[in-house]
């Protein structure tokens, strides 16, 4: 999709749509009241007999209108205009280009909307993100695509200032960046797995000028993380850790942003049931968000150092495969008591956040599909927050509240360590029970970053979408690699 901005009046635009929002049960705003005193105010009649009422997702098409260049009308209800926020003018852009990608629109025009409390800057990237959005397929291996995007796209603003150019040079690059992480978490396994990610991730760094490493099996084991490689050894396919690093910050300090990715979990031998394991290769979305978030972070030039590691597994049954009672020493030397294989990716992470810590972070996000537990609680689009440190866990916050991605915090208090101590080790690799699933989990983690301020976000509901709805198809969603720009942005 190639985007523009402009400030041509509505009714001058020759587009094969043109797109207009509209507030629910509002006043036009000015652009849209001068588009419809050239439409013989045809949009303040529907409004008058409730054929266009402006709630949020509503679509009313208008075909061949009059007295305008456009070939085509689609008004947009955008909502309550004192409720807008930066989700809800991303999900009715969303919803827009979900319904008009289903065919074929070469030429798309936008009058982004006026009025809210949203800065126009704010308005310019919820728009662009929602149509990165609605048009991305998950039906990466369909013989025949279902979406079409259109080739060109123009955003209407009353002024097309400078600041409105950069706002949407940004959402572009972060709008790419989302649907790269989206197309990785769709890949079949047959073809997303621990080398082939590191070989995408390799491609990636060299196109934008990201710093890569990428650490082979004896070189994991040179560098001791020994857990992780068990976790890997019931596979033919062998792990990877990827590491990436951004330096245009000087002597500023580092964030490291860390992703769990395993590209394929059957549960290892406390093997998952097939309901439990179809959409098992979605267990890679941490990674991969932070593979998108690298490539924005990177192509933005934006003046931080920021590393990004990326670990990578596939945890299958086989004679090899770790078992349970096994004892792992990790590269920080302490030791987990393995009692569920399915618990594996607090064991990959164990190892990847103490390589964070060597390698000098100042600060530290880790991304995970990590427990069910978190979506029982949290449900499916809001992340488990947990941290060490309240300052740096509500700087997270604020980062995904400004970008309209929402995580909830969790407590960490010191009594949870109790449920995942061991007889045998320095830790297990469960909590022992039902309940507190995804903070005994976030327990474990916290031993492994020493004093660094950590924030772990479980993103096991926002990061898969199990159902299509009216803003997305299913699969992979994209979701916290906007935070985590914004996060690299402020930091």
């Amino acid at each position: 999709m190639h985007l523009s901005l402009q400030s041509t009046p509505l009714h001058e635009i020759a587009a094969d749509w043109l797109v207009v929002g509209v507030w629910e049960k509002d006043t036009l705003s000015e652009s849209v009241a001068q588009l419809d005193a050239k439409l013989g105010s045809l949009i303040a009649r529907l409004r008058e007999q409730g054929d266009i009422v402006g709630k949020a997702k509503e679509l009313t098409p208008i075909y061949q209108p009059t007295g305008i260049a456009a070939k085509r009308l689609l008004v947009v209800g955008l909502g309550p205009r004192d409720k807008a926020d930066f989700a809800g003018v991303l999900g009715a852009f969303a919803v827009m280009a979900k319904s008009l990608s289903a065919k074929a629109c070469p030429r798309l025009a936008i009058a982004l909307p006026q009025g809210s409390s949203l800065s126009d800057e704010a308005v310019v990237q919820a728009s662009v993100h929602g149509l990165f959005q609605g048009t991305s397929t998950a039906g990466l291996r369909k013989s025949k695509t279902e979406r079409t995007p259109p080739d060109a796209i123009t955003l209407l603003a009353s002024s097309a200032s400078g600041s409105l150019h950069t706002s949407l040079r940004r959402a572009e690059i972060e709008g790419r960046a989302a649907n790269l992480t989206r197309e990785l978490v769709n890949m079949p396994p047959c073809d997303m797995y621990p080398e082939s990610f590191a070989e995408r991730a390799s491609t990636i760094a060299n196109q934008v000028g990201l710093t890569v490493r990428v650490l082979d099996e004896s070189q994991l084991l040179a560098e001791r993380m020994n857990a992780l490689l068990a976790v890997a050894c019931g596979s033919d396919r062998p792990p990877r850790l990827v590491t990436l690093e951004h330096r245009l910050g000087g002597a500023k300090p580092t964030l490291a942003l860390v992703g769990k990715g395993v590209t394929f979990d059957s549960g290892g031998l406390s093997l998952k049931s097939t309901e439990h394991m179809i959409d098992m290769k979605c267990d890679m979305a941490g990674a991969a968000t932070v593979l998108g978030a690298m490539q924005a972070i990177a192509e933005l030039k934006l003046p931080v150092n920021v590393i990004g590691i990326m670990a990578l597994v596939e945890n299958m049954p086989s004679g090899k495969a770790m078992k349970l009672g096994d004892v792992l020493k990790t590269r920080n030397g302490k030791t987990i008591e393995v009692l569920n294989t399915d618990a594996e990716g607090r064991l990959i992470l164990a190892d990847a956040l103490a390589y964070a810590v060597d390698l000098k972070a100042a600060n530290i996000v880790d991304l995970a599909t990590l427990t069910g537990a978190c979506l029982v609680a949290l449900g499916s689009d809001v992340a488990g927050l947990m941290t060490n440190n309240a300052g740096w866990g509500a700087k997270v916050l604020a980062a995904g509240e400004a970008v309209g991605e929402r995580a909830w915090q969790l407590p960490m208090f010191p009594q949870y360590r109790e449920m995942i101590k061991s007889d045998v080790a320095d830790m297990r690799n469960t909590g022992g029970s039902r309940y507190a699933g995804a903070i005994s989990a976030a327990k474990l983690l916290e031993e492994f970053v020493a004093d660094v301020p950590w924030v772990h976000l479980d993103i096991a509901g926002p990061a898969w979408a199990e159902r299509e709805n009216a803003t997305r198809e299913s699969g992979g969603t994209g979701s916290f690699v906007r935070t985590l720009v914004e996060l690299a942005r402020t930091y």
